[in-house]
């Protein structure tokens, strides 16, 4: 852009095309005489009588003169002899310019077409003092140097003008000339620094406020040039902000003024307690205020420093190399900025991913959380589940979960766990609520009704450490950006159902031992077999619960989630996927699908009630077996079944007990209402849920779905 102010002064005939730049040059000292008629003119005598006589009393070509030797000053921001500066009334930080009212009106009205540059000056002058103080930031102080360079340009101007006055060459419609190319920027200056100090903004809002200036200004291509180089010139402070951000991850802003604020009363320790994941949302966040160039891609910027901040935090310090071809020098028309920025990103996503994937190992921790969370490998659970038998029966109060935490150890270590170099990492512990009351704390996932649907289901009265056992897991950082509290929870709920499904499994399972027991004895048409035929449903369902929670639901959703992160291409998209991994689990393994859990919950009471009873359902259908001799519980199984061998030859069936009848009939009618309550909803709800197919066809049958 060629500077209205930077125009050299020739002869007022010049051309504007012509000039030059305004600085003295020598040029003018050249000039040998003058022909002009003002050459002829002692200005110095006249000035003796000036202050005593008003302007009025000379003629018009003195007045001339005077007035032009004022103007001049007036340019500069200081009082002429008949021009005077006056603070406008109620606005301190306004002036206005006044002439004498004596002066020759001709010579009045051109003045006061001058006056706007001159208060325009004065005023661009008054805030580049103000604003290079410390505490008016950077953008301020690069924005005021901006306009102290514009300034002495301008005072250049002003200078040669003086000059060919001097030489007698300039007259007032000269000055009137040369002023205006001026005046459009300087009083659009003019504007933007009193909007400036009026809101007494800084940082980002200077910058959008001279864009948004310059675009306004699309019609006056000489002024829209001016405000787009002073807008490149207030951002280039905030563009070295922006470089160390996304080159180093620093936020190195003394004043408050990048858009980008940091937290540091969060520690990355609380990932492991915070349910909220606030350290990797609101360690570093967004702010108002965000420059308009940048408001697009705000979001990739903030998250270049934070991959950054995180290697930095694993003691593993990655800095871009930077180029001059990267380097954001200015945030032109090119958008070279742009691509600056997305190289940057893509440098610290791929170095972070890198780092977690490879030296942290996040896919083997994964596997391991599979293994034993998900019961991917259960031969440790059943060991556990023997070993441990007697203190998760207990009450609460009363279990000590160091010695469920010894007994883990040692079935750990007894299996095939022992092989897992991960194994260590496993803890367990009892909650002090039921599954269902638990749930809350997933209101995230849960909306209102569901979530009022959950708290009004009744907390069971004296549960015991089988329904409140959960194991945990020792994350360390950087993985639990990824395997955050908030994911381990999930992992939590996930592992106390299957838990207490495979708990309910055992107990049927001992229970059909019971009958397989007595399978020599002629039971044709008695409860026993009718007992029997109750525990094989009662198995069946617990099976194809387990069988459809496994391979319906988490190895599937688990190989979906294994692929998805191989290709991921930052460390968020691996958080994207682990979360829709579990949130997707959660759902389909029923836990935030209140109903049919009620339900399930409601058939698997049965089933412990039931099996908790078949014992003396058996022994109360047939004589007991009289022996004298000590039990021992490792021959146990063999006593019994001579006890029932002797009872096959001799002993007499109770076929008409009509209580151990009634008390099956009683299990098999409730559990058969259930069930059958079960299909509708199932049904129903496998319309919205398409997964609940397999569930419905597995639990009640092909046939039976079909006719629902």
């Amino acid at each position: 852009m060629e500077n209205p102010a930077s125009t050299s002064i020739s002869s007022p005939s010049t051309p504007p095309w012509n000039l030059e730049r305004p600085f003295l040059t020598g040029r003018f000292h050249q000039e040998s005489k003058t022909t002009s008629r003002f050459a002829d003119l002692k200005l110095d005598s006249l000035s003796s009588g000036w202050q005593e006589k008003a302007i009025g009393c000379y003629d018009a070509a003195i007045q001339e003169l005077i007035v032009i030797d004022d103007l001049l000053s007036a340019l500069l921001g200081v009082e002429g002899r008949y021009i005077s500066i006056k603070r406008v009334h109620g606005k301190e930080d306004e002036v206005s310019f006044q002439v004498d009212a004596s002066m020759d009106l001709a010579l009045q009205e051109l003045a006061k077409r001058i006056f706007p540059l001159c208060e325009s000056f004065l005023f661009i002058n008054q805030f580049v003092e103000l604003r290079s103080q410390f505490k008016k930031g950077l953008v301020n102080h690069a924005f005021a140097a901006a306009l102290r360079a514009l300034l002495l340009d301008y005072q250049a101007m002003v200078a040669q003008l003086e000059h060919q006055f001097r030489l007698g060459r300039l007259s007032i419609q000269g000055l009137w000339f040369y002023c205006q190319p001026m005046m459009g920027s300087m009083q659009a200056l003019s504007a933007v620094t009193w909007k400036v100090s009026a809101n007494d903004i800084a940082g980002s809002a200077v910058l959008n406020l001279l864009q948004s200036q310059a675009k306004a200004m699309a019609g006056d291509n000489a002024v829209r040039s001016l405000l787009e180089k002073m807008t490149q010139c207030a951002s280039n402070a905030y563009l070295g902000i922006l470089e160390r951000w996304i080159y180093e991850g620093v936020i190195d802003d003394p004043y408050g003024e990048f858009f980008i604020a940091e937290n540091k009363s969060l520690r990355k320790e609380s990932l492991n307690q915070d349910y909220d994941t606030k350290y990797w949302r609101q360690r570093y966040s967004l702010k108002e205020g965000i420059p308009t160039f940048l408001a697009n891609i705000a979001g990739m910027i903030l998250t270049t420093g934070k991959y950054l901040n995180v290697m930095r935090e694993c003691g593993h310090n990655v800095q871009l190399p930077v180029s001059e071809t990267l380097k954001l020098m200015s945030f032109g028309s090119n958008h070279q900025y742009l691509e600056s920025i997305k190289a940057a990103y893509d440098f610290s996503s791929s170095e972070l991913l890198k780092l977690v994937l490879e030296k942290y190992d996040l896919m083997g921790k994964l596997r391991s959380i599979k293994h034993y969370l998900l019961l991917d490998q259960g031969d440790f659970l059943v060991h556990f589940m023997d070993i441990a038998r007697d203190e998760l029966s207990k009450k609460l109060d009363e279990i000590s979960v160091e010695k469920l935490q010894s007994l883990l150890d040692v079935a750990l270590r007894t299996t095939a766990a022992a092989a897992d170099p991960c194994h260590e990492d496993l803890t367990c512990c009892v909650e002090r609520m039921s599954l269902p009351k638990s749930l809350r704390a997933l209101k995230d996932l849960v909306d209102s009704r569901t979530l009022t649907d959950i708290n009004d289901q009744e907390e069971p009265m004296g549960i015991t450490g089988l329904e409140a056992f959960s194991l945990s897991y020792k994350v360390r950082w950087p993985l639990s950006i990824v395997i955050s509290w908030k994911s381990l929870s999930k992992y939590q709920l996930i592992f106390r159902f299957l838990f207490h499904c495979k708990h309910v499994e055992r107990q049927l399972c001992g229970a059909w031992q019971v009958h397989q027991g007595v399978r020599s004895l002629n039971i044709r048409g008695t409860s026993i077999s009718r007992s029997s035929l109750l525990c094989r449903a009662m198995l069946k369902f617990i099976n194809s619960l387990l069988h459809y929670l496994t391979f319906e639901v988490l190895e599937p959703n688990w190989h979906v989630m294994h692929n998805r992160i191989q290709t991921a291409k930052s460390i968020d998209e691996v958080i994207q996927h682990h979360d829709f991994f579990l949130d997707k689990c959660l759902r389909e393994c029923l836990l935030l699908l209140p109903q049919l859990l009620k339900k399930v919950e409601k058939l698997k009471l049965l089933c412990l009630q039931y099996a908790a009873a078949a014992q003396w359902l058996i022994s109360s259908s047939i004589d007991p077996c009289k022996s004298e001799e000590p039990s021992d519980s490792l021959i146990g199984s063999k006593k019994s079944k001579q006890c029932y061998g002797k009872t096959a030859k001799g002993a007499k069936l109770t076929t008409s007990n009509s209580a151990v009848t009634e008390s099956i009939l009683k299990f098999e009618k409730e559990f058969n209402s259930e069930l059958q309550s079960l299909g509708p909803i199932l049904c129903k709800s496998s319309q919205a849920e398409p997964y609940l197919t397999h569930l419905a066809q597995w639990i009640l049958g092909i046939e039976m779905t079909n006719r629902f």
